[in-house]
């Protein structure tokens, strides 16, 4: 690339003080980073217990209770991801639609943002990718496009 486009490469943006922040738009995790992957250890833990007893709603629910969200939180973020392939690889297609259909709208917009992490970090799931894409159908199915325009805006990321 020439120096004809090196400009291209500067942030504009940090030399605008009226830009906001991700900071300025939402709250972050009041969490500290080892609180919170310490809490996402607890939720591994309750997750195979419930997926022992074939009980994957609860375990669905128990995880998009409190999961990690921020800058800071990537050990916990992995980890909840990793458990949220859990839940994929223990549930039977057939079962999805009734899973999705029993949760809340909240819990619809988290689950959305667990379907669309896996998609955007495929290398580090060990589960087939048209899982993903089944869980985004049932998923749109029940909680409608409004779940995606809401998972899409939020910049509470996991």
């Amino acid at each position: 690339m020439s120096d004809d486009y090196a400009f291209r490469k500067i942030n504009i943006d940090a030399y605008d003080e009226d830009t906001l922040q991700d900071s300025e738009l939402f709250d972050a995790d009041p969490r500290s980073a080892a609180q919170a992957l310490e809490d996402a250890k607890r939720v591994q833990q309750e997750v195979r217990q419930l997926l022992g007893r074939s009980d994957i709603p609860s375990a669905l629910t128990s995880l998009l209770a409190n999961y990690p969200f921020g800058a800071d939180h990537d050990q916990a973020k992995t980890q909840t991801l990793s458990t949220f392939i859990l839940i994929l690889n223990s549930t039977k297609s057939s079962d999805v639609a009734n899973i999705v259909k029993g949760l809340t709208q909240q819990e619809q917009d988290g689950l959305m943002k667990f379907v669309y992490k896996g998609m955007e970090k495929p290398e580090l799931l060990e589960v087939n990718p048209s899982v993903l894409l089944t869980w985004h159908e049932k998923l749109t199915e029940v909680a409608g496009v409004g779940c995606i325009v809401r998972v899409m805006t939020d910049r509470r990321t996991i």
